[in-house]
């Protein structure tokens, strides 16, 4: 079983940057792909960014240029870094871990959540 643990929210101002690490407590390589997600208030909770394990990345329409996924795996962490904050950024962001086999999900992980506040 895989932990994760966000760290590095907290609240800024709009304009500001955050960026949030999710540290595994195994091996990150083990993953097809490493995800952020986010819940704002009211609000489903949505995609943020992927990065695989080969190191590829995609992002949500609207975010990307303004926020950057990376990982190290010697650390078996994953950034989120988040550039130019909006209001509406604001909600509570999720590192998930995901196994696939060919198109089947076979194991998927969550951490707890970090809180991101943008004040305007």
């Amino acid at each position: 079983q895989v932990q994760l643990v966000e760290s590095g929210g907290g609240l800024v101002q709009a304009g500001g940057s955050l960026r949030l690490s999710c540290a595994a407590s195994g091996s990150i390589s083990s993953f097809n792909a490493m995800n952020w997600y986010r819940q704002a208030p009211g609000k489903q909770r949505e995609l943020v960014a992927v990065i695989t394990s080969g190191g590829s990345t995609n992002y949500a329409g609207s975010l990307k240029g303004r926020f950057t996924i990376s990982r190290d795996n010697a650390r078996n962490t994953v950034y989120l870094q988040m550039n130019n904050l909006k209001p509406e950024d604001t909600g509570v962001y999720y590192c998930n871990a995901q196994k696939w086999a060919t198109s089947t999900l076979t194991g998927v992980y969550w951490g707890q959540g970090t809180q991101v506040t943008v004040s305007s």
